[in-house]
């Protein structure tokens, strides 16, 4: 087992409050070190312009220009083995260059090798849609508009496929609020009861880490379990916890709460 870590502070360090922090890169190589991903940039060079390539994790990255991207991975795909595409979205960097970053990860299994395709895109520049050359890319693609709003051309449905359809903003960019905006605090209230109940219920509280036993469905507390509906404003009676499913489990005795010891030392 691994020694534990007091994690006290992990909200305090900057990396995670700061939601504009970039990572340190890795080193990079040159194309020529390799010859199997210089070939193949080569053969891509013959018919595409690319801006800049490298060896990074020992995979390439190539940038390309967007409209060549259906292209470019129908080359990869029929002619030099790139018969995989793994993943694919989007990075933001609206706020640094007013521009996404879409990439394209892909696998030859034949030549064992990754390669990633990237390319800039303004804020509201749609992108090609590569279904017709990768299955695998229609989910991946509606999440990419449900999360940053870019737009696909040609598209088989273009529809958000996490958030509902009528949902405002797009969640995976910086400038989205962490806990949700106005929209996102009333959003369930509004659908569900009305905007007349706002006063009534509140707004809905977005933060991930609480769990309100309160709410409308009641959450059971372990140990204080009660039927659905029951008046718990007085607080909930405490019961015994016997944990194990009817008719017991081969070599395995019952859990019994009272007899349940907690251990305080973490390297026993």
């Amino acid at each position: 087992m691994r020694r534990y870590t007091p994690k006290d502070d992990v909200q305090a360090k900057p990396y995670y409050t700061d939601r504009y922090w970039v990572a340190p890169q890795v080193a990079k190589s040159d194309v020529s070190e390799d010859e199997i991903f210089a070939a193949d940039l080569e053969a891509i060079k013959a018919k595409f312009d690319v801006s800049e390539a490298y060896i990074q994790v020992e995979q390439m990255v190539v940038y390309i220009k967007p409209e060549d991207n259906y292209g470019v991975l129908e080359l990869l795909r029929d002619a030099l083995g790139y018969t995989q595409l793994s993943e694919l979205s989007a990075i933001d960097w609206l706020a640094e260059k007013g521009q996404f970053e879409v990439f394209y990860q892909m696998l030859s299994m034949s030549k064992r090798k990754r390669l990633r395709i990237k390319m800039f895109i303004d804020e509201t520049e749609a992108v090609n849609s590569v279904e017709k050359l990768f299955r695998s890319a229609d989910w991946s693609e509606r999440e990419m508009y449900d999360m940053f709003g870019i737009k696909l051309n040609n598209h088989p449905f273009p529809k958000r496929i996490l958030m509902p359809d009528d949902w405002e903003g797009f969640p995976l960019r910086k400038t989205y609020p962490l806990q949700g905006d106005e929209f996102a605090a009333w959003y369930e209230v509004d659908k569900i009861f009305g905007k007349e109940y706002r006063d009534v219920i509140g707004p809905e509280l977005r933060d991930p880490a609480e769990v309100n036993r309160y709410d409308t469905t009641r959450f059971a507390r372990l140990g204080y379990e009660v039927p659905k509906g029951t008046d718990i404003s007085g607080g909930e009676t405490k019961r015994g916890l016997e944990l194990q499913e009817d008719g017991g489990v081969f070599m395995i005795s019952k859990f019994h709460e009272e007899k349940s010891v907690v251990i305080e030392d973490r390297d026993r």
